[in-house]
């Protein structure tokens, strides 16, 4: 079965008279395991296609099925549950919490999941070892480099085990050296058993995946 899948898909935004189709009959099969690019210039419609892989947002027309469940018909707690446990985000700009230690922004997601205080400490500290941040966990982002916080937010997408790890411009902010670790870490990620998708820009990039999917003009332009 399919993790997650996209069926016939369109996004429509509607900006005064006129209707922009941010995507436009997108399909795509994700399975378990794989590794796939999701490829494209700005503007192609690409981010969109990420908000929808992600479950953040609803599609205008078509249907997204998530473990084989369509997430149209989830209540917000629902799909807000299926989601936090199913689907770890990497973002571009790390989207820490400034105030919080690399070992409270770790611990986070669980909070949401209802795991114990110490379970979650547990867990975050555990993480941040294998990423090589074990003498960095009460370290603030503002004390960590750009490579550091990416790995923090790597470690936080982890927490609560999910089976798909989505990485938008993971290495954006990044320099090629540090860019590389953090695309070696979700090749390891991936041969470990994690489904990984990555949004990207950059065919360099998008050729580590197992699969590339171009998108253009909010349409599939092409599958690799």
């Amino acid at each position: 079965m399919n993790l997650l899948e996209l069926k016939d898909v369109w996004k429509t935004y509607t900006m005064g008279d006129n209707k922009v189709h941010a995507l436009q009959g997108i399909s795509l099969q994700i399975k378990p395991k794989d590794f796939v690019a999701i490829l494209g210039p700005s503007g192609s419609g690409k981010s969109t296609a990420m908000n929808i892989v992600g479950c953040l947002d609803m599609p205008t027309q078509g249907t997204v099925l998530l473990d084989g469940k369509d997430i149209s018909k989830m209540s917000e707690n629902e799909l807000a549950r299926a989601r936090g446990k199913k689907i770890g985000f990497v973002f571009q700009k790390f989207n820490l919490i400034p105030t919080l230690s690399a070992l409270q922004n770790v611990m986070l997601p669980m909070l949401f999941q209802g795991v114990g205080e110490d379970s979650r400490i547990k867990r975050a500290t555990q993480l941040l070892k294998v990423v090589g941040l074990g003498d960095r966990i009460h370290h603030k982002p503002t004390e960590l480099s750009g490579g550091q916080q990416q790995r923090v937010a790597i470690s936080r997408a982890l927490v609560n085990d999910p089976n798909i790890i989505l990485a938008d411009e993971p290495t954006g902010n990044l320099d090629s050296v540090t860019g590389h670790q953090v695309v070696d870490t979700l090749k390891k990620l991936n041969k470990q058993g994690k489904t990984v998708i990555m949004v990207t820009h950059e065919p360099k990039l998008a050729k580590h995946a197992k699969r590339q999917v171009r998108i253009e003009d909010g349409k599939i332009a092409r599958r690799r």
